[in-house]
């Protein structure tokens, strides 16, 4: 079935448009919400609610771009908007004032076992390490260096799901590879590492 026609029965809400759906994007889907959520039962919630709102709002999806690209671009929000709302919740914020980082007290029940590139480095301590650092990033680095390094998508498919241009995402890039390196070198430098 061609995209204009899959479109077509999913806004017809066929059962059959549905389970394709599913069948296509849910790795895809999971796959982004874990890289910016490294703990697997809140990226499958986020993930839950990123298919709801394809399906309540696929009347709405104009075709400006690829069904992909705006399922993508759902994930990534839906992603930063979990990240937001755990950031402002006061329990949060003291823990980060009590830690200084951000952190939950209890890291190992926060980053979880299992097969994703984001996740799948030389041991759990660097993971932590790693998307600590990440997570410090501004919005739009952050943003940009999951996509493309932790998701593997190209720059045009980057610049497509963020509706930035090509060289604003190499710019964006640059200075989040250059900030990781700086947050990383602090962090080893601190540690004696």
């Amino acid at each position: 079935m061609n995209e204009e026609n899959f479109i077509k029965a999913l806004r017809e809400g066929t059962n059959q448009a549905y389970g394709q759906l599913l069948d296509e994007y849910q790795q895809k889907v999971f796959g982004t919400c874990i890289s910016f959520v490294p703990n697997k039962e809140d990226a499958e919630d986020i993930a839950q609610e990123v298919f709801v709102e394809v399906f309540n709002s696929i009347d709405r999806f104009k075709g400006d771009s690829k069904l992909s690209t705006w399922i993508y671009r759902i994930s990534v929000n839906k992603s930063l908007e979990f990240i937001r709302k755990k950031n402002t919740k006061k329990r949060f914020g003291f823990m980060q004032s009590l830690l200084g980082n951000d952190l939950p007290i209890d890291r190992s029940s926060y980053f979880t076992e299992f097969n994703h590139p984001g996740i799948q480095l030389e041991n759990k301590e660097k993971s932590e390490i790693l998307f600590a650092a990440i997570n410090k990033l501004p919005e739009a680095q952050r943003v940009v260096y999951t996509l493309n390094k932790i998701d593997d998508l190209s720059y045009k498919e980057v610049s497509e799901i963020t509706n930035k241009s090509v060289s604003s995402i190499e710019s964006l890039l640059f200075r989040a590879k250059k900030n990781l390196q700086e947050l990383l070198h602090d962090y080893y430098k601190k540690e004696g590492k």
